[in-house]
């Protein structure tokens, strides 16, 4: 199976300055955590975008699905800051035929206590095994694309239910 990596900024490559919070999206982190992970070079990580998700726009939006369906691989994660992941992700439920991933951090991943590695690694689990289609995993779960939200009160993602 062939897996891609893109890389889009948000809080997973965010870099602070000081305790007042002040912030620039840095370097994308994703290769170093497989490197810590023991992963092996094999997975290309190519970065896209370097900005936070509040400032993303439709023409990012393209920008990211067109890479994704010009992507020789099968299986595709995409690294995102978590306010707006949904959006993207439902907009990249035009790309068929491969199993896309998106994941994030809510703690940067130069943070030691961040959700970074633990959520990278359930993103190149779950892109392996799940089947075609569009998916977000946070919090230890893996969600479709159009059954989830961000709930920003508790910090986490969460399921929605279907309307009817």
């Amino acid at each position: 199976m062939r897996i891609a990596i893109f890389t889009t900024g948000g809080t997973i490559d965010k870099v602070y300055f000081d305790a007042k919070g002040g912030f620039e999206v840095g370097a994308p982190m994703v290769r170093q955590m497989l490197d810590n992970a023991r992963v092996a070079d094999w997975i290309p990580v190519t970065e896209l975008l370097r900005k936070d998700s509040l400032d993303m726009t439709a023409s990012d939006r393209d920008a990211i699905r067109a890479a994704v369906a010009a992507a020789d691989a099968s299986a595709v994660i995409v690294t995102h800051g978590t306010d707006t992941m949904v959006d993207t992700a439902l907009a990249l439920k035009a790309v068929g035929g491969k199993t896309i991933v998106l994941t994030g951090a809510l703690q940067p991943g130069r943070f030691a206590d961040s959700d970074a590695p633990f959520n990278l690694g359930m993103a190149m689990g779950a892109v392996q095994v799940l089947p075609p289609g569009v998916y977000i995993v946070a919090n230890g779960q893996v969600f479709p694309a159009d059954r989830v939200r961000k709930n920003p009160e508790l910090n986490r993602f969460e399921r929605i239910e279907p309307a009817g």
